[in-house]
């Protein structure tokens, strides 16, 4: 299991979750940020300091951005597991459902976002 960042982080990219993470594992696309799901330990500590709720342990993503879930996961599919963001930085790309959102829909799902989970 591993945890995912889903719509609320795209346009937004706080970064707390990055400096929180004890791994790093959590890696920049070119508009969110995405979490490896080998890579993460589940040690929960980035959900807490996501500014806009959008992390969410991989069983408790709302359905509404369940296809989040494999998204994270197809953003390795050509990097593979790197070991660290920190050593490949900023990575100028993103995939699907993130390609297709409007501007700043990440920043309108935070405010729209679901019930407390």
């Amino acid at each position: 299991m591993a945890y995912v960042v889903a719509e609320p982080c795209a346009d937004v990219l706080d970064q707390a979750c990055v400096e929180e993470c004890p791994v790093d594992c959590i890696y920049q696309g070119e508009r969110m940020m995405y979490i490896h799901p080998e890579e993460c330990v589940d040690c929960a500590a980035c959900e807490v300091v996501c500014p806009v709720e959008a992390i969410y342990f991989e069983d408790d993503v709302p359905d509404r951005w369940s296809a989040y879930t494999g998204a994270n996961a197809e953003f390795f599919t050509e990097i593979g597991s790197p070991g660290g963001a920190i050593t490949v930085g900023r990575l100028g790309h993103d995939v699907e459902p993130v390609i297709s959102l409007p501007r700043d829909a990440g920043r309108q799902a935070a405010v729209d976002k679901p019930p407390a989970r």
